[in-house]
């Protein structure tokens, strides 16, 4: 019966291969959009990017929101991401609420074959974990950034595994794989690249073009701007270049380039003050810099060469355009928020494409863009037409768009949410974190069909003096470890009764070997003791910038040790690791704890 219904389903995908194009998405992480050649830059060269836009069509007003999981959700989605669950960038405010269908949910009911090999950022455990919101395949992580971006220990399919290389070339690398090993079927590959996000790091052939460069176009003030991360930026964009260069040959080589829909586009504005179009704002803002990216779409014979968009659009019509040009079915039944841009891209843009307003979030701070103005957090109008710099306020001079304007942000809030919830939201404290506080939505550990559940320092809580090893929590381990009354916790729920093996990723240096931990899951506990020392030094890879600079961690290689095997009941509690016994001056420095179902 399971060999006949394998041979069912290859046999539907063989039959709909030639029926639904094959779908290739490449997002950058804090690209800006004035960070391609395309779009004005002449301080580096993006051809291969650029090409998406010079054979396909490209919007002139696309938009996104000023942070990076917020777009992600809304456009696996197509629904705003207040509706989704998701409030934050890390400590679990990330995760998108198991409900939600993604457009992978239906192109995998639709006899495609799907991948995602990059950032994932929507959630680490399941269900909020890729392999369980429609992708077969995953190679990357699922953390908001990964400091490692040589040789860096990345997860695959729930498995963490070594890699060998600069991490976009070697998750490039999985991706030609997949599509090679998948070329007979409909596929739908998804690469969310890691850079430019920092940390600054960069092969040294890439840097060594930038690393004396004189920069000739630069961030709006001047004075703002870090020329060495700037020169960074410009290096792992040409590298990231290169990497989708590399794609797109692959396509054309397998006789695919035809069949096959291309999206470039980014998360958000610039993570650092660079030249963007002299616009105001960047990663973090809800000003025109902040939440403006490239979209760049390609189909050989469907879409025409060159064509340029001018109506706004949005991350949140992705979803919708991709299940209409693929002709998919979309899973689910949660009312949109975007709309499919498919008759702009098919055709010339029909006379009656309805106007709207866009509306964009962070820090409680909402700005509402539509065609031709903007309505700024503070209350500002612009005209973005004549001022698209955001430099000289009108509301007092049309004050009944100022007023319509005001009313929708006012209705958005209420809708999405927000002006209730804005005590517990907080205000944005950087351009990358909303507050540290943990999502109180408890991790769950034990589905059979993912029994192995990863529990990393950034989705726990750090109790006593216990403390992370940065203030940006996504690639950071516990530290400070001195004292019995320390300890580690998350709030989980344990979805199946059985054994599980508990192990943990740690460093201790030979002089602090002898600890005893215990872990105590609601009332079971298990206890072991610290009988091997692993103290490597801190690295700083090949960073440009250094890292502490933007509030991130230093890092090392952990070492897994077992903890041992805990029997566990069904139910909602909280997971606490604790030393009882110190013998050093330290415990251990903790990077994460996992648990496998037996």
């Amino acid at each position: 019966m399971r060999l006949l219904s394998a041979i069912t389903v290859l046999a539907f995908a063989w039959a709909t291969a030639g029926e639904h194009p094959n779908i290739v998405i490449l997002l950058a992480d804090d690209a800006g959009w004035g960070d391609y050649s395309f779009n004005g830059n002449r301080q580096l060269a993006t051809p291969h990017i650029d090409s998406l836009a010079q054979d396909g069509a490209h919007f002139a007003r696309f938009f996104v929101q000023p942070v990076c999981s917020p777009t992600r959700a809304e456009f696996l989605t197509g629904r705003y991401h207040r509706r989704l669950g998701v409030t934050g960038v890390s400590t679990g405010q990330e995760r998108m609420n198991p409900s939600e269908k993604t457009f992978a949910d239906s192109f995998k009911a639709a006899g495609y074959v799907t991948g995602i090999f990059g950032k994932w950022h929507n959630g680490s455990q399941w269900p909020y974990h890729p392999l369980a919101r429609g992708f077969d395949t995953f190679w990357g992580y699922t953390s908001g950034h990964w400091g490692e971006y040589f040789d860096a220990p990345l997860e695959h399919n729930g498995v963490m595994e070594k890699s060998a290389g600069y991490i976009v070339d070697v998750l490039t690398d999985k991706a030609l794989q997949f599509i090679e090993r998948n070329q007979r079927r409909p596929f739908l590959c998804y690469v969310p690249f890691t850079t430019p996000h920092s940390p600054f790091s960069v092969p040294p052939e890439d840097w060594d073009r930038f690393k004396a460069k004189p920069l000739t176009q630069t961030a709006t003030p001047a004075k703002e701007e870090n020329q060495d991360a700037t020169r960074c930026v410009l290096a792992m964009l040409e590298n990231q270049d290169r990497n989708v260069g590399r794609i797109l040959a692959k396509l054309k080589a397998l006789n695919l380039e035809n069949d096959t829909i291309v999206i470039y586009f980014s998360d958000n504005g610039p993570n650092t003050a660079r030249w963007n179009g002299n616009m105001k704002g960047k990663k973090g803002s809800t000003d025109e810099g902040g939440v403006r990216s490239p979209l760049f779409i390609r189909w050989p014979g469907k879409i025409a060469r060159g064509a340029k968009v001018n109506v706004i659009a949005g991350a949140i019509d992705l979803n919708p355009t991709l299940h209409a040009l693929a002709q998919v079915s979309r899973q689910g039944d949660q009312p949109l928020d975007g709309r499919s841009l498919s008759p702009l891209l098919l055709k010339d843009a029909p006379e009656d494409w309805p106007a709207r307003t866009l509306f964009q979030t962070w820090g409680n701070q909402v700005s509402a863009r539509t065609d031709t103005h903007r309505l700024d957090q503070a209350g500002n109008l612009f005209d973005m037409v004549v001022d698209p710099n955001q430099t000289r306020p009108i509301q007092d001079r049309q004050p009944e768009i100022a007023k319509a304007l005001q009313l929708s942000v006012q209705t958005w809030r209420t809708e999405m949410g927000l002006t209730s919830d804005a005590n517990r939201q907080g205000k944005t404290k950087t351009p990358h974190t909303q507050g540290n506080a943990v999502d109180p939505r408890p991790i769950a550990i034990g589905y059979r069909e993912f029994p192995i559940t990863m529990l990393p320092a950034r989705d726990g809580e750090p109790l006593g003096e216990l403390r992370r090893s940065a203030k940006a929590p996504n690639a950071s381990y516990f530290t400070n470890w001195t004292k019995t009354t320390d300890a580690a916790v998350w709030n989980v729920e344990v979805m199946n009764a059985g054994t599980y093996l508990v192990t943990l990723d740690y460093t201790c240096p030979n002089a602090d070997v002898g600890s005893t931990l215990e872990l105590s899951v609601g009332a079971t506990k298990i206890t072991s003791k610290v009988t091997e020392p692993w103290d490597p030094p801190l690295f700083t890879q090949q960073d440009v910038v250094p890292r502490t600079t933007h509030g991130e961690s230093l890092l090392k290689p952990f070492k897994t040790m077992t903890l041992g095997e805990i029997k566990l009941e069904p139910g909602q509690m909280q997971l606490k690791l604790r030393a009882t016994s110190i013998p050093g001056q330290s415990v251990l420095d903790l990077r994460r704890l996992t648990l496998t179902l037996r």
